[in-house]
């Protein structure tokens, strides 16, 4: 009788203890030194069937690579410096790319939507510049296809710098004082649409993270983040599910989602990708944006609508929740549905802020630069 207490009793430690590593209930000790660790030995993510194809876990970021058609030199850095500080690139001689795009402000503006030419306002929130260089595609849409694609966009789109290209580089070459520094960028001194692409998308492949105390943590120093920071972390990659679609150390999968703003029959209507490909699959789908330094880079989502990140992480727990104004007069075929990996995430309070606790422990601390002096 003894012998069958002592199976049954052994027994059940074994299916509990077996419970509890199924379950994967971990000590915050046990995740700070799994997180801290071997990435090899992290507890396995929690991934939606859509994710795994071509996964890569969140890690340290490093610098970005320059592409063999446009490579690095420091003249060149400066140039397309100077170039994106220069007002006189558009029509007003008012509005830089640093208009949009400004240091202090985590190099975006701190607005919904952006100001433009004439201060008329755009239809999106003007993303940041930290870690562009990691992009695949570039806007809201991935309607450029590189950085050296994406620096002619501004500047003739009629809201935002409206100049003529041909009139842009017209007005360039007239500063005398720019003739040396394309010499010394280029090899010549002829100022070409193509070269101050290149200038500005070299310069912008420099605006890079400094490392934040993620970085530090998962390199091995395992005080570096708080015990929320550390729970948080977890849930990201597990319960909250944020892992899904912001992975890689870019936290951004490079891909587009449909997340349910499309915001069908406001006058806030925006159908993202599907205004670049006419793919009707595509309606409401935006790029993946990095969550590095999301601290600093508010207001929030493509629109702009969110002002905290406690708004953000509140509208995913409810599972992004879709409503369409003046429903009966909007298509079918225009109803995509939000991508099937965002679900009703039954996070609690607790469990909330310890995911904002994270995230914010990616940002890193506002960059002050001194802007550069115009050429004459």
């Amino acid at each position: 009788m003894r012998r069958t207490l002592f199976l049954l009793g052994a027994l059940g430690i074994f299916v509990c203890s077996s419970a509890f590593l199924q379950n994967k209930e971990y000590t915050v000790a046990q995740l700070r030194a799994l997180y801290s660790g071997d990435p090899a030995k992290w507890p396995k993510p929690e991934l939606h069937e859509e994710a795994k194809k071509g996964f890569r876990d969140i890690g340290y970021l490093g610098r970005p690579t320059y592409p063999a058609e446009n490579p690095f030199n420091a003249d060149k850095e400066k140039l397309g410096k100077i170039l994106f500080f220069d007002p006189r690139l558009s029509v007003s001689g008012q509005i830089a790319c640093a208009s949009c795009h400004d240091p202090e402000l985590g190099w975006g503006d701190g607005k919904r939507v952006a100001y433009g030419h004439s201060r008329q306002t755009g239809k999106r929130n003007a993303m940041t510049l930290l870690n562009v260089g990691f992009y695949e595609k570039l806007f809201w849409d991935g309607r450029a296809m590189s950085l050296e694609d994406q620096a002619r966009f501004p500047v003739a789109d009629h809201v935002e710098m409206n100049t003529d290209l041909k009139v842009m580089v017209e007005n360039v070459t007239k500063v005398a004082g720019y003739k040396p520094l394309f010499a010394k960028a280029f090899g010549t001194e002829e100022v070409t649409l193509d070269k101050i692409q290149k200038a500005i998308a070299t310069f912008e492949r420099s605006v890079v993270s400094t490392n934040s105390r993620f970085d530090a943590f998962v390199k091995g120093n395992s005080k570096m983040l708080k015990d929320d920071e550390v729970m948080g972390l977890h849930l990201f990659r597990t319960k909250a599910g944020c892992i899904n679609c912001h992975n890689t150390p870019l936290f951004s999968d490079n891909k587009f989602h449909n997340d349910g703003q499309a915001l069908l029959g406001s006058r806030m209507e925006d159908l993202g990708r599907y205004n670049v490909t006419k793919n009707l699959k595509d309606i409401g789908s935006f790029k993946t944006p990095s969550l590095r330094e999301t601290n600093i880079t508010g207001p929030w989502m493509h629109h702009g609508n969110f002002p905290s990140l406690k708004d953000v992480i509140e509208f995913y727990n409810l599972g992004n929740p879709v409503s369409y104004q003046k429903a009966h007069i909007i298509p079918d075929s225009l109803k995509n549905p939000k991508s099937a990996m965002l679900k009703k995430l039954n996070l609690t309070l607790t469990e909330q802020q310890q995911l904002e606790a994270f995230l914010k422990s990616i940002s890193t601390q506002v960059q002050k630069i001194m802007p550069p002096k115009l050429p004459e």
